[in-house]
């Protein structure tokens, strides 16, 4: 992709809040073209929270193109309903970009730290401090979950540029 920008959606899939931001590689420069959190209420139906994920995220897709989704590979969760919450908010983010015809690479969460702080057991608070670093921010992601998103995405992205 030299010359070309690619760009990336990344997602942090969570059913209260699920981070995302869209980043870009042009040359060697990473820069993050929009970064937020989708939140849903646990008052809100479930089904109706799902939607949300779904419809917000198939919005960003079509306002800003991005070539692949980057998400986080399925967790385990030592608790059985949070794993599966995580999945069905996982399901709606997977949906969304194939419903936009988008590739979607996944990645451990070990990979996504080790690619953005260099310590596959890295603190949120790391990964937050290490991609403002990255993409030269100017002020801190706007959520925990955001820079997430933004890390998954710097992950593909450095995964890219090595395989070339």
């Amino acid at each position: 992709m030299i010359g070309e920008e690619l760009r990336v959606l990344g997602v942090d899939h969570g059913i209260n809040r699920t981070g995302y931001a869209v980043v870009t590689l042009h040359g060697s420069c990473l820069k993050c073209l929009t970064q937020g959190t989708i939140v849903t209420s646990p008052s809100e139906q479930f089904n109706q929270r799902l939607k949300s994920i779904y419809t917000e995220l198939t919005q960003i897709i079509k306002e800003w193109q991005p070539s692949i989704m980057a998400v986080e590979e399925a967790i385990y969760a030592q608790n059985v309903k949070t794993a599966l919450l995580m999945g069905h908010a996982r399901g709606a983010v997977l949906l969304a970009g194939a419903n936009n015809d988008i590739a979607i690479a996944a990645y451990t969460p070990k990979k996504i730290k080790l690619a953005v702080v260099g310590n596959g057991a890295a603190s949120k608070e790391q990964v937050q401090f290490m991609v403002s670093r990255l993409l030269n921010l100017p002020q801190k992601p706007e959520s925990l979950d955001a820079a997430d998103a933004m890390a998954v995405a710097i992950c593909h992205l450095n995964r890219q540029k090595f395989a070339e």
